[in-house]
């Protein structure tokens, strides 16, 4: 049988962990600050305004042309702006914790697959950089 399937042990487990991130309080906290910035126009636009700008300076950065200081200024003006929108900045906060669970969650998925079995905290501790001879602290 294919741990694909509908009726596998595997997507039971799979559609179980779904369940319980979609039931869970601090996610449903999450995704209303989602959907309140998705239906705020002035916020949408704002933040849609600073990221294109901020991926244009990036380009201009990575091109080797020099940044005045006047589209600095305006940009951070901007980013200031944004930041001291309530439902921009809660829907920012939203979307990087909701980042961090994906990656989480995918990482041990993807340990689980290479090691063969649950990843303890000291596999996830070495992969993040923590280990021994990846956070330093023994020596190596």
């Amino acid at each position: 049988m294919s741990m694909l399937t509908d009726d596998s042990a595997v997507m039971t487990k799979a559609r179980e962990l779904c369940a319980a991130i979609a039931e869970d309080a601090r996610f449903q906290e999450l995704q209303k600050s989602v959907e309140t910035f998705l239906d705020d126009d002035s916020a949408r636009l704002m933040y849609q305004g600073v990221h294109e700008r901020g991926s244009e300076l990036h380009q201009k950065q990575g091109a080797g042309v020099e940044l005045g200081e006047s589209e600095i200024k305006e940009f951070e003006a901007a980013r200031d702006t944004l930041m001291q929108n309530e439902v921009a900045r809660s829907f920012m906060d939203a979307q990087g914790e909701l980042e961090t669970l994906q990656q989480t969650i995918g990482k041990y998925v993807g340990m689980t697959l290479e090691l063969g079995r649950v990843p303890t905290a000291d596999d996830i501790a070495q992969a993040n950089g923590g280990g021994c001879c990846g956070g330093g602290g023994c020596g190596c």
